[in-house]
């Protein structure tokens, strides 16, 4: 039976789009609160600063990973690591995020290069934030350790 697990965040903003500023807290993990400003986001990141671009990296990075491992593992050639990171796009000028670059190295024992290849497609095609993010092109660029 199918079983729905829902996570929470939230954002309080304070001010105007340009010069004001916000935070954004991690709720369900209570793992902290992060700070956002539209400069983060349309020019240089501050440090101590994110965007949800940022965020959405973190997410699709981490959901990928973890999408990749487990269908490595039905294949019977289980990881040892798997290392991915997302690069997310946005077009300031039209306020939309138009493209992420996935890219994911892995140590695995006993893959073919065309198996590993095959199997980082079917995940970045299967993964649920890649779903979430159908209408966004999604490149990859995987590579064995």
């Amino acid at each position: 039976m199918p079983r729905t697990v829902t996570s929470t965040a939230s954002t309080a903003w304070k001010g105007d789009l340009l010069s004001g500023s916000g935070t954004t807290t991690l709720e369900t993990s209570q793992l902290g609160t992060l700070d956002l400003s539209w400069k983060a986001r349309a020019e240089e990141s501050a440090q101590g600063t994110t965007s949800p671009e940022e965020l959405l990296g973190a997410a699709h990075a981490a959901c990928y990973s973890m999408q990749f491992s487990n269908m490595l593992a039905e294949n019977g050639t289980p990881p040892t690591a798997v290392d991915t990171s997302a690069s997310v796009d946005f077009n300031v000028g039209e306020g939309g995020i138009t493209g992420i670059a996935l890219s994911v190295t892995a140590r695995i024992e006993g893959i073919e290069d065309a198996d590993f290849q095959r199997i980082a497609e079917e995940a970045k095609s299967s993964c649920p934030v890649s779903k979430a993010l159908a209408g966004v092109d999604i490149s990859l660029t995987a590579s064995l350790a």
